[in-house]
Formats: C-alpha cells, structure tokens, sequence
C-alpha cells in the first residue's frame, strides 16, 4: 500500500509542477500581448 502512496503523491506533485509552469507561461504570453497593445499605441 505504501507504494501506491508513493506513486500517486509522485503524480499530483508532477501535475502541480506542470500546472504552475503553464499559468506562469500564460502570464508571460498577456504581458507580451499587453506590451505589443500598448507599443502599438504609442
């Protein structure tokens, strides 16, 4: 049983690493939208 544990706090730690690496991604990608908005403004 301790061996399933372990593989499955293995898999949500995985998906929770991967999870804040593509919100971060986005954060990056509409700050580059809102500098290219606000370049075209200018």
């Amino acid at each position: 049983m301790t061996g399933f544990r372990a593989i499955v706090l293995t898999l949500l730690a995985s998906f929770l690493v991967a999870g804040c690496n593509t919100v971060k991604g986005a954060g990056r990608d509409i700050e580059s939208v809102g500098q290219a908005g606000s370049d075209a403004i200018d």
